[in-house]
Order: structure tokens, then sequence, then C-alpha cells
């Protein structure tokens, strides 16, 4: 199979410097039938290996799994159930989504803000009043700070 693949990728590269150098200029569409064909050979051949390669690692995984309830069995552990939970998925790829806008930022932001006030949890939003009380305090003290001096 190596050796086939090889020859193919070896192969098309001299096809391609033969017909620069001065080949035939005739069998145009006989070459393209034949490169056709070796692509759609290729094409086959790494198919078949991609599922020889798939079904080892079914075969292996059982195998795993097999060896791991043996152990289960031999030492009364129960066999963790996993949960798979579904997250909805707005897009298939995150990286590709929409860009929100500084409006839409904002609104969220804003949206947040009052989520915190009036439905989420009332020590937080009083820790939130009061922190943002200290820090107008503190403004305001140090305005007056810098404009009273004692002399």
């Amino acid at each position: 199979m190596a050796a086939f693949i090889a020859k193919q990728m070896v192969g098309s590269q001299l096809n391609a410097v033969k017909g620069a150098v001065g080949g035939d200029g005739g069998d145009d569409e006989n070459d393209k039938e034949k490169e056709e064909e070796a692509e759609r050979e290729r094409q086959e051949a790494i198919r078949e290996a991609e599922e020889r390669r798939k079904e080892k690692h079914r075969k292996m995984e059982e195998e795993r799994e097999k060896m791991r309830q043996e152990i289960r069995d031999k030492y009364n552990i129960k066999k963790k159930e996993e949960v798979v939970e579904q997250a909805p998925q707005e897009e298939p790829n995150p990286l590709m989504r929409k860009k929100k806008t500084p409006e839409e930022l904002a609104a969220e932001a804003e949206q947040e803000d009052l989520d915190d006030f009036t439905n989420g949890d009332p020590s937080a939003s009083n820790r939130k009043l009061k922190n943002s009380i200290e820090t107008q305090v503190n403004e305001i003290k140090t305005q007056i700070e810098g404009k009273c001096s004692l002399q």
C-alpha cells in the first residue's frame, strides 16, 4: 500500500516534469483521463486506509473496555455513568460567529446589571451597591480634601 502511494506521488511529479520539458503535445485528453483515474485510485486508497485505522482503534477500545470491566468486577467498582449534556449550539464553529457591535455589548452589560439588582442574589446586589456607594464617597472625600487647605 505504501509503495502504491509513493509511486503515485512520485509518478505524478515525473509526469509534470515530462510535460514541461517537451513531451507529447497531443495526448492532453489521454493524460487528463489518466490523471483523473490516478486521483480516484489515490482517494480510494486513502479512504480504505482510514477505514482500516478506524477499525483498528475500535477493536483496541473494545479490548480496553473489556479489561476495565474485568478490573471493575474484581474490585466491585461501579461503572461511572457519563451524563452527556447537549449544550445548545448556536453556531457550528464558535470562531466563525457574528461579532457583536459595541451597542449590543453595552446593552448586554446593562441587562446584566439590572438582573443583578432585581433578580439576583440580594446579598450580591447589596455588596455591589455598597461598593459603588463607597467609591462615590471616596471620590467626594478626595475632592473636598483637595479644595480645603489647612493653614
